[in-house]
């Protein structure tokens, strides 16, 4: 099983004083769902966005798929890290329809309307895919998001607190459906969440952060 995700001595520091990431190693291998745990300000979310090539790191090494795409003197910018991004705001296009919205990073290829078609159907949402996104719910709209970030078959997603916005019934209904998805298309999938169960449930792997570091690893399988 290759690694997707490699991260090796990773250090992060708004000031150059405090360091908000401090020595951060990690591996995610294809296939695996790993959540990243941790209170607020401990520096999750800011590991995520330097994943993603939102922010440069101080120092240290990214690699995806084996190909470095951040250390002191490489910088691959998001659009070419092959990634797919969800985030608690999901950040649909409100005017394109939700069917416009899950062909926008595929529009240059030959089979994107078989690709949309796939993702509407996988997630139980073909019904919608003329209507804008302020027309469906909270829910429906999160499904939109993934299917638009899963159809470009991105090597990595990310996912910053996806299911926060949720009430706790919707919540628990889309857990099952999301992780069955994740395992059937054998997708690799780094979460950065507050909620431990959520965590637990939907991942292969746990880690904690605290005060910048990584202080606990557990398998849940």
């Amino acid at each position: 099983m290759n690694n997707i995700l490699e991260i090796f001595d990773l250090n992060h520091s708004f000031d150059k004083e405090v360091y908000v990431l401090d020595n951060i190693n990690l591996t995610v291998k294809s296939g695996e769902i790993l959540s990243i745990l941790g209170p607020s300000g401990c520096g999750k979310t800011t590991l995520l966005r330097i994943i993603a090539g939102l922010e440069k790191q101080t120092n240290g090494i990214i690699k995806i798929n084996n190909k470095i795409v951040s250390d002191q003197s490489c910088f691959i910018p998001p659009e070419k890290r092959n990634l797919g991004l969800i985030v608690q705001e999901r950040s649909l296009f409100p005017h394109l329809t939700n069917y416009e919205n899950i062909l926008f990073g595929i529009k240059d290829l030959d089979d994107k309307n078989e690709i949309a078609r796939d993702y509407l159907e996988l997630f139980k949402i073909d019904h919608l895919k003329d209507k804008y996104p302020h027309e469906i719910s909270g829910g429906e709209q999160q499904r939109i998001a993934l299917a638009r970030s899963l159809a470009p078959s991105p090597a990595l997603l990310l996912m910053d607190e996806p299911f926060n916005a949720l009430d706790e019934k919707l919540k628990i209904e889309m857990y099952a459906e999301i992780k069955k998805i994740f395992k059937e298309k054998k997708l690799t999938v780094l979460i950065v969440s507050h909620d431990r169960d959520e965590a637990a449930f939907l991942s292969d792997k746990l880690i904690t952060i605290e005060d910048g570091s990584i202080k606990e690893m557990l398998d849940t399988n």
